[in-house]
């Protein structure tokens, strides 16, 4: 975990707005889209968790926010300007660590360094980061030497190396073991609070999502023949409290990139990809065992399709 906290000054954490974005791919019996009518204002600094069933286009959707792909309809912003390809402002890590295997876990990271990087300034940079992620130790080896779990260290410490107004992650903990997960958990909270930027991250585990982020964006299938009907927005409840249902928002509660007339936008809300838009109540690190944590995951479990059965339920 880490050891110290670097005196490196990050880039300032950026903004992205989405608005009305659309993604249809071609295929052999014709348009899918994936993505439909998405908008959504990401702060400077927050974390924003995407959940949602296989197929609902999480994972584009972080592509189109990284400039990796361009949206069929709609715009995509950082700080008010169009997301561009391959946007040397954002940075993205996987779930495969995909680390060089026959280079070291610090010249791995030094890959990460902005263009024309080098000396002592990029060494100093490269020993920061490895601090960062409790890897000084390991700066020698190779990734087959390393654990996996050291392993996605250094591969966060790379997609920090060059200074991203945006960190993107792609169900980056996914092939963890369930105690290594967890660690890595703190420890994105740790590089967070030590240089904050926005963090989209994609995700299957409705906890994780919970304990890492300030909203959860819940999408759904939009070829599932059953969609789930929007439901009605409530309070938002403090984490601790008796329950923490009053939070689930629908697709309602998204803030929007720009302002859309009431009749249209519950049509287009029906229809689009957003089900959800939460609001996780409470500072971090937050109780895993409160009541408000544990109803908010039952209740996006529940958008997923995923039901609590009742006693009499119980086969």
């Amino acid at each position: 975990m880490p050891q110290s906290v670097p005196a490196h000054a990050p880039a300032r954490a950026g903004r992205v707005r989405i608005a009305d974005v659309e993604r249809t791919f071609p295929t052999a019996e014709g348009p899918r889209t994936v993505l439909r009518d998405v908008t959504l204002d990401v702060v400077p600094g927050e974390i924003i968790a995407i959940v949602g069933p296989s197929g609902c286009g999480k994972s584009t959707l972080l592509r189109l926010i990284g400039g990796l792909d361009t949206p069929t309809v709609g715009s995509i912003t950082l700080d008010d300007r169009v997301v561009r390809a391959h946007d040397d402002s954002t940075a993205i890590a996987f779930q495969e660590p995909r680390l060089l295997p026959w280079r070291t876990i610090a010249q791995n990271v030094a890959l990460g360094l902005p263009r024309g990087s080098r000396g002592r300034s990029a060494r100093e940079r490269v020993a920061e980061l490895l601090a960062l992620v409790g890897l000084t130790h390991a700066a020698g080896q190779r990734p087959s030497e390393v654990s996996g779990g050291m392993a996605q260290r250094a591969s966060l410490a790379r997609a920090l190396a060059r200074d991203p107004r945006v960190l993107l992650l792609d169900e980056p903990f996914g092939a963890l073991d369930a105690l290594t997960r967890l660690k890595m958990h703190d420890l994105l909270l740790d590089i967070h609070r030590a240089q904050p930027t926005t963090i989209v991250l994609v995700t299957h585990d409705v906890e994780e999502a919970l304990y890492l982020a300030d909203h959860v964006l819940l999408l759904r299938n939009l070829h599932d023949a059953q969609l789930e009907p929007a439901r009605p927005r409530a309070k938002v409840v403090a984490l601790g409290s008796s329950s923490g249902l009053g939070a689930l928002g629908s697709a309602g509660a998204a803030r929007p990139a720009d302002a859309i007339p009431d009749g249209e936008a519950d049509t287009r809300r029906a229809n689009g990809s957003i089900a959800r838009f939460v609001p996780v109540p409470g500072a971090r690190p937050r109780d895993r065992g409160a009541r408000a944590f544990t109803d908010l995951r039952t209740g996006l479990l529940d958008g997923l399709g995923v039901h609590k059965l009742t006693p009499k339920e119980t086969p």
